[in-house]
Protein backbone atom coordinates (compact mmCIF):
# COMPACT_ATOMS: atom_id res chain seq x y z
CA UNK A 1 0.00 0.00 0.00
CA UNK A 2 2.75 2.47 0.91
CA UNK A 3 4.64 1.53 -2.25
CA UNK A 4 1.58 2.48 -4.35
CA UNK A 5 1.30 5.82 -2.53
CA UNK A 6 4.98 6.52 -3.18
CA UNK A 7 4.50 5.55 -6.81
CA UNK A 8 1.55 7.96 -7.07
CA UNK A 9 3.60 10.78 -5.56
CA UNK A 10 6.45 10.08 -8.00
CA UNK A 11 3.97 10.25 -10.90
CA UNK A 12 2.79 13.66 -9.70
CA UNK A 13 6.37 14.92 -9.98
CA UNK A 14 6.78 13.30 -13.42
CA UNK A 15 3.52 14.63 -14.86
CA UNK A 16 3.21 18.04 -13.20
CA UNK A 17 6.09 20.52 -13.51
CA UNK A 18 4.39 22.65 -10.83
CA UNK A 19 4.90 19.98 -8.14
CA UNK A 20 7.48 21.34 -5.72
CA UNK A 21 7.53 19.14 -2.64
CA UNK A 22 6.15 15.93 -1.20
CA UNK A 23 4.15 17.78 1.49
CA UNK A 24 2.57 19.94 -1.23
CA UNK A 25 1.61 16.90 -3.31
CA UNK A 26 0.27 15.02 -0.27
CA UNK A 27 -1.92 17.89 0.86
CA UNK A 28 -3.04 19.75 -2.25
CA UNK A 29 -3.48 17.33 -5.16
CA UNK A 30 -7.18 16.41 -5.33
CA UNK A 31 -6.53 13.93 -8.15
CA UNK A 32 -4.37 11.86 -5.84
CA UNK A 33 -6.90 12.12 -3.01
CA UNK A 34 -9.66 10.94 -5.39
CA UNK A 35 -7.56 7.99 -6.60
CA UNK A 36 -6.62 6.94 -3.08
CA UNK A 37 -10.24 7.11 -1.96
CA UNK A 38 -11.31 5.24 -5.09
CA UNK A 39 -9.00 2.35 -4.23
CA UNK A 40 -10.75 1.91 -0.90
CA UNK A 41 -14.23 2.35 -2.42
CA UNK A 42 -13.39 -0.11 -5.21
CA UNK A 43 -12.22 -2.72 -2.69
CA UNK A 44 -15.51 -2.29 -0.81
CA UNK A 45 -17.45 -2.54 -4.09
CA UNK A 46 -15.67 -5.77 -5.03
CA UNK A 47 -16.48 -7.25 -1.60
CA UNK A 48 -20.19 -6.47 -1.97
CA UNK A 49 -20.38 -3.41 0.28
CA UNK A 50 -22.06 -1.43 -2.49
CA UNK A 51 -23.78 1.25 -0.41
CA UNK A 52 -20.68 1.94 1.68
CA UNK A 53 -18.58 2.12 -1.50
CA UNK A 54 -21.03 4.60 -3.08
CA UNK A 55 -21.11 6.72 0.07
CA UNK A 56 -17.31 6.87 0.16
CA UNK A 57 -17.13 7.85 -3.53
CA UNK A 58 -19.81 10.49 -2.89
CA UNK A 59 -17.76 11.93 -0.03
CA UNK A 60 -14.68 11.94 -2.26
CA UNK A 61 -16.60 13.81 -4.97
CA UNK A 62 -17.70 16.40 -2.41
CA UNK A 63 -14.12 16.90 -1.19
CA UNK A 64 -12.24 16.75 -4.51
CA UNK A 65 -14.70 17.70 -7.27
CA UNK A 66 -13.82 14.39 -8.98
CA UNK A 67 -16.42 11.67 -9.38
CA UNK A 68 -15.15 8.11 -9.80
CA UNK A 69 -17.72 5.33 -9.58
CA UNK A 70 -16.45 2.61 -7.23
CA UNK A 71 -17.03 -0.01 -9.92
CA UNK A 72 -14.52 1.58 -12.32
CA UNK A 73 -11.29 -0.35 -12.87
CA UNK A 74 -8.18 1.85 -12.65
CA UNK A 75 -4.57 0.81 -13.26
CA UNK A 76 -1.31 2.00 -11.76
CA UNK A 77 0.29 5.43 -12.06
CA UNK A 78 -3.02 7.04 -13.04
CA UNK A 79 -2.84 10.82 -12.75
CA UNK A 80 -5.58 13.45 -12.81
CA UNK A 81 -4.18 16.96 -13.28
CA UNK A 82 -6.26 19.77 -11.74
CA UNK A 83 -9.13 17.30 -11.57
CA UNK A 84 -12.24 19.37 -11.00
CA UNK A 85 -15.18 18.12 -13.02
CA UNK A 86 -13.73 14.72 -13.93
CA UNK A 87 -16.41 12.00 -14.13
CA UNK A 88 -15.53 8.32 -14.51
CA UNK A 89 -18.43 5.91 -14.96
CA UNK A 90 -19.05 2.50 -13.44
CA UNK A 91 -17.83 0.29 -16.27
CA UNK A 92 -14.87 2.44 -17.29
CA UNK A 93 -11.59 0.56 -17.51
CA UNK A 94 -8.40 2.61 -17.25
CA UNK A 95 -4.96 1.10 -17.88
CA UNK A 96 -1.57 2.01 -16.44
CA UNK A 97 0.16 5.38 -16.93
CA UNK A 98 -3.01 7.18 -18.03
CA UNK A 99 -3.38 10.94 -17.56
CA UNK A 100 -6.61 12.94 -17.49
CA UNK A 101 -6.94 16.69 -17.29
CA UNK A 102 -9.80 18.59 -15.65
CA UNK A 103 -13.34 18.29 -16.91
CA UNK A 104 -12.93 14.90 -18.62
CA UNK A 105 -16.00 12.68 -18.79
CA UNK A 106 -15.79 8.93 -19.34
CA UNK A 107 -19.53 8.49 -19.76
CA UNK A 108 -22.02 5.85 -20.72
CA UNK A 109 -24.38 5.81 -23.65
CA UNK A 110 -26.91 3.24 -22.46
CA UNK A 111 -29.23 2.51 -19.56
CA UNK A 112 -28.59 -1.24 -19.92
CA UNK A 113 -26.45 -2.63 -17.05
CA UNK A 114 -23.55 -3.83 -19.20
CA UNK A 115 -20.22 -2.44 -20.42
CA UNK A 116 -21.24 1.10 -21.34
CA UNK A 117 -18.23 3.31 -20.52
CA UNK A 118 -14.88 3.76 -22.28
CA UNK A 119 -11.73 1.67 -21.95
CA UNK A 120 -8.46 3.59 -21.93
CA UNK A 121 -5.44 1.40 -22.60
CA UNK A 122 -1.97 2.02 -21.14
CA UNK A 123 -0.36 5.41 -21.69
CA UNK A 124 -3.45 7.32 -22.88
CA UNK A 125 -3.67 11.09 -22.36
CA UNK A 126 -7.04 12.87 -22.41
CA UNK A 127 -7.12 16.67 -22.67
CA UNK A 128 -9.21 19.08 -20.60
CA UNK A 129 -12.94 19.02 -21.15
CA UNK A 130 -12.94 15.98 -23.44
CA UNK A 131 -15.97 13.70 -23.41
CA UNK A 132 -15.68 10.02 -24.28
CA UNK A 133 -18.98 8.18 -24.52
CA UNK A 134 -19.91 4.54 -24.71
CA UNK A 135 -18.03 1.25 -24.66
CA UNK A 136 -15.27 2.52 -26.96
CA UNK A 137 -11.58 1.74 -26.63
CA UNK A 138 -8.79 4.30 -26.82
CA UNK A 139 -5.65 2.40 -27.80
CA UNK A 140 -2.32 2.47 -25.96
CA UNK A 141 -0.33 5.72 -26.08
CA UNK A 142 -3.18 7.51 -27.90
CA UNK A 143 -4.20 11.09 -27.14
CA UNK A 144 -7.55 12.85 -27.10
CA UNK A 145 -7.49 16.60 -27.64
CA UNK A 146 -9.03 19.09 -25.23
CA UNK A 147 -12.74 19.63 -25.76
CA UNK A 148 -13.11 16.67 -28.10
CA UNK A 149 -16.15 14.40 -28.12
CA UNK A 150 -15.09 10.81 -28.82
CA UNK A 151 -17.79 8.39 -29.96
CA UNK A 152 -15.67 5.88 -31.92
CA UNK A 153 -12.59 3.80 -31.03
CA UNK A 154 -9.19 5.50 -31.29
CA UNK A 155 -6.31 3.31 -32.57
CA UNK A 156 -3.02 3.06 -30.63
CA UNK A 157 -0.52 5.91 -31.02
CA UNK A 158 -3.12 8.18 -32.63
CA UNK A 159 -4.63 11.53 -31.75
CA UNK A 160 -8.35 12.21 -31.85
CA UNK A 161 -9.61 15.79 -31.97
CA UNK A 162 -12.82 17.64 -32.68
CA UNK A 163 -16.57 17.39 -32.19
CA UNK A 164 -17.21 14.64 -33.05
CA UNK A 165 -13.60 13.54 -32.83
CA UNK A 166 -11.65 12.49 -35.90
CA UNK A 167 -8.35 10.66 -35.85
CA UNK A 168 -5.53 12.82 -37.22
CA UNK A 169 -1.91 12.17 -38.17
CA UNK A 170 -0.12 8.90 -38.76
CA UNK A 171 -1.31 5.89 -36.79
CA UNK A 172 0.09 2.44 -36.15
CA UNK A 173 -3.09 0.93 -37.68
CA UNK A 174 -5.95 2.23 -39.79
CA UNK A 175 -9.21 2.85 -37.98
CA UNK A 176 -10.79 -0.12 -39.80
CA UNK A 177 -7.91 -2.45 -38.83
CA UNK A 178 -8.23 -1.27 -35.22
CA UNK A 179 -12.03 -1.79 -35.15
CA UNK A 180 -11.63 -5.26 -36.68
CA UNK A 181 -8.99 -6.22 -34.08
CA UNK A 182 -11.32 -5.08 -31.29
CA UNK A 183 -14.21 -7.11 -32.67
CA UNK A 184 -12.08 -10.27 -32.94
CA UNK A 185 -10.96 -10.08 -29.28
Amino acid sequence: MLDRIREDIDVAFEKDPAARSVPEVLTSYPGLHAIWTHRIAHALWDRGFLLLARLLSHLSRFLTGIEIHPGAEIGRRFFIDHGNGVVIGETADIGDDVMLYHGVTLGGDSMVPEKRHPTLEDGVTVGAGATLLGPITVGREASVGAGSVVLEPVPPHCTAIGVPADVVGDCEQTIEEWKNSLESD
